[in-house]
């Protein structure tokens, strides 16, 4: 049996040359998007939704929205039945809670994703709030409606 031995080419003066100008484009991609960047830049940018941390003994928000159709019917929207994520309503919740007639954007798109369906008449922002002590859930929550938009009768 004979000992080989593996030798690995050096890496030729263009090939630095490549690998230094790409780590210096990415670096200043993920510089750029940290300073001035938004969720929406991901890889690049400060993807923010994990940038803060909730007290041991603050509560725990879990934020839906709902739809009152035409018959009464309560329906969660979401993305598969009204095209919006619960990260959007979180990172625009200020916005409903100061104009809330922007929710009817939200009934209208679930009208556009289901067709012949009951028209949303009602939308509702809520935050269910489970209570933590000492880093661990207690079992108890409470709720809070924080925008509502009513169709015109």
């Amino acid at each position: 049996m004979q000992n080989q031995t593996l030798t690995t080419p050096a890496l030729t003066a263009p090939g630095r040359l490549v690998r230094v100008l790409t780590t210096a484009v990415v670096f200043a991609l993920l510089l750029a998007g940290t300073v001035w960047g938004t969720d929406d830049h991901f890889p690049f940018g400060p993807f923010s939704m994990y940038a803060g941390v909730n007290g041991p003994d603050d509560p725990a928000p879990d934020t839906r929205v709902e739809g009152t159709d035409a018959t009464g019917a309560i329906l969660v929207l979401d993305e598969h039945n009204a095209g919006v994520r619960r990260a959007e309503i979180e990172g625009r919740e200020a916005a409903y809670v100061a104009d809330p007639d922007q929710l009817a954007l939200i009934a209208d798109s679930y009208a556009e994703l289901n067709p012949g369906a009951p028209p949303i008449v009602r939308v509702a922002v809520i935050v269910r709030l489970h209570e933590i002590r000492a880093s661990a859930a207690t079992g108890r929550w409470h709720e809070e409606t924080r925008a509502v938009w009513q169709a015109p009768s």
